[in-house]
């Protein structure tokens, strides 16, 4: 599934200042004329979990403690932009489109959302007591699946950016040769290492493989033409190719894919049951596809909302 939407030209000095900060919505982009764009500005559109419409027989479900409260309570790790980040004018609001998702089940249950900042190591232990969901991007694995129940909102992995137009002519299911940008120890480094290794078994050129520290350079790198390609997670390089305008492109589909799910405590196979069948309501309804729209990440849908599936890693 390709990424057709070409983004807007905001200049190479965004880059350096923009995509290894991008925890904030209040950070700004520089333009060709010295100015500023907000973030807001140049996302695709705006998504308002209001519009999204009550639904009374799934409301009657959210389990009675719950509703007593009127409100559904969240932990999540604010700083994985783009899913969860805090920004607004107080630069400590919840943004993003983890956040969006979880106001737009409140929107349909009826419920206020109250999206609460944790540690991501100390969110599932909570889940029943401090927490009725767990929403922050979490990777359903066998173990993660042994504490808690999961559902599978949407599916995360890494994808491949090339220069606009693909100068190079990279050819993303053929990396034999190719000058590869990559993040030093990242999942993405391991798979081009295997991959090389492949190539020269099979007698084919080297993959010439550019590692450096952190995404920052990676990105700069590839705008500036010194690799190919860059390989990185999809929904962490789509919102920083999102912030540098149209100079980049994704290029080919998704690999190594990871599914993520919405986390339940382990005894409550009820809600996990009730924010499936929610999460289905908005995909059914088009609520769930615009949302990732918002965030130029249609790459990452998933066409039904499972509790607990077999884990893809």
């Amino acid at each position: 599934m390709k990424l057709r939407r070409l983004l807007k030209l905001i200049g190479i000095a965004a880059i350096m200042a923009l995509i290894a900060g991008c925890t904030t919505a209040s950070q700004q982009v520089m333009n060709d004329t010295g100015g500023s764009t907000s973030e807001d500005s140049i996302r695709p559109f705006i998504f308002d979990p209001e519009t999204v419409p009550y639904d009374e027989t799934l409301a009657a479900l959210v389990p009675q403690e719950i509703r007593d409260r009127g409100t559904l309570i969240i932990g999540s790790d604010t700083s994985y932009a783009p899913a969860e980040f805090l920004g607004g004018p107080d630069g400590q609001t919840p943004m993003g489109f983890d956040v969006d998702f979880a106001h737009s089940l409140g929107s349909m249950l009826g419920l206020d959302i109250s999206y609460e900042t944790a540690g991501l190591a100390t969110i599932l232990p909570a889940l029943g007591t401090k927490y009725d969901l767990g929403i922050s991007a979490f990777a359903i694995t066998q173990e993660r699946l042994g504490a808690v129940n999961m559902v599978r909102y949407f599916t995360a992995g890494s994808i491949w950016a090339v220069q606009k137009d693909n100068p190079n002519d990279f050819d993303p299911q053929n990396l034999c040769g190719s000058t590869l940008g990559v993040q030093t120890g990242s999942v993405q480094e391991t798979y081009i290492l295997t991959q090389n290794d492949e190539c020269v078994v099979a007698g084919n050129s080297a993959i010439d493989i550019v590692s450096l520290k952190n995404q920052t350079e990676v990105t700069t790198r590839l705008v500036a033409g010194g690799v190919d390609a860059i390989a990185s997670g999809a929904a962490t390089i789509t919102y920083a190719l999102l912030q540098t305008g149209g100079q980049l492109e994704l290029i080919g589909e998704l690999f190594n894919p990871a599914e993520v799910g919405i986390a339940v405590a382990k005894d409550n196979v009820e809600l996990a049951e009730l924010v499936a069948s929610a999460m289905n309501k908005l995909i059914e309804d088009g609520f769930y596809g615009e949302v990732l729209q918002s965030w130029d990440l249609e790459i990452l849908a998933v066409d039904e909302a499972v509790v607990n599936p077999a884990p893809t890693r």
